[in-house]
């Protein structure tokens, strides 16, 4: 009897260490990332996790990053990174735009958050002294930085910000800076600065 419980006691023991074995390294999100960002050491954490069969692959923590990777999706903190997300700049969908916006609503906003980008005119034909009109230009658009305030003190002072932009929206955004319209970022709800918004 005594024989069977030590060859029971060192079977349960081997399944035990076995399925620890079953655990793999990957990379979780140290913090906010968005489409844009560079990918260091410092944007990932390794953590070792058993993944279930079928389970959509993540980034492998077995190999160093590659030079130039990039965020190509946005991963909130703690988000597991999956593989298709990270990748060379060359498969980015999104360039680096600097925006002036109103400096009292940037305070909210830091690296990572998520912003609608909306901007405000008059439109073209409109009667002198007609009232700008807002319209949401972009949804969802990552924030890279927030440059520090410039301007005079007060209601008119801005800041600049970083936004990672879709290429193919570039353009329109620029036009519209360009033709005098005025920007607004507002935080996507559920996201930190929109939670502290």
């Amino acid at each position: 009897m005594g024989v069977l419980l030590v060859l029971l006691a060192a079977t349960l023991g081997a399944r035990l260490v076995a399925s620890m074995d079953d655990r793999v390294p990957v990379y979780v999100a140290a913090r906010d990332l968005v489409a844009g960002d560079p990918v260091d050491e410092s944007a990932l954490t390794r953590v070792d996790v058993r993944l279930d069969d079928g389970v959509a692959p993540y980034l492998s923590a077995r190999a160093e990053l590659g030079p130039d990777q990039y965020v190509l999706r946005d991963i909130r903190a703690g988000e597991l990174v999956p593989r298709g997300s990270v990748g060379p700049g060359t498969d980015l969908e999104v360039q680096l735009v600097t925006v002036n916006v109103d400096a009292v609503s940037a305070t909210t906003l830091k690296g990572g958050s998520l912003v609608d980008v909306f901007l405000s005119d008059v439109a073209a034909g409109s009667e002198h002294g007609a009232k700008p009109t807002a319209r949401r230009a972009l949804e969802g658009v990552g924030v890279s930085a927030v440059l520090g305030a410039s301007g005079s003190f007060g209601s008119a002072a801005t800041t600049s910000v970083q936004l990672f932009v879709p290429r193919a929206k570039v353009q329109d955004l620029i036009e519209a800076v360009d033709g005098g319209a005025k920007v607004t970022l507002v935080p996507v709800p559920g996201t930190e600065a929109g939670a502290r918004s």
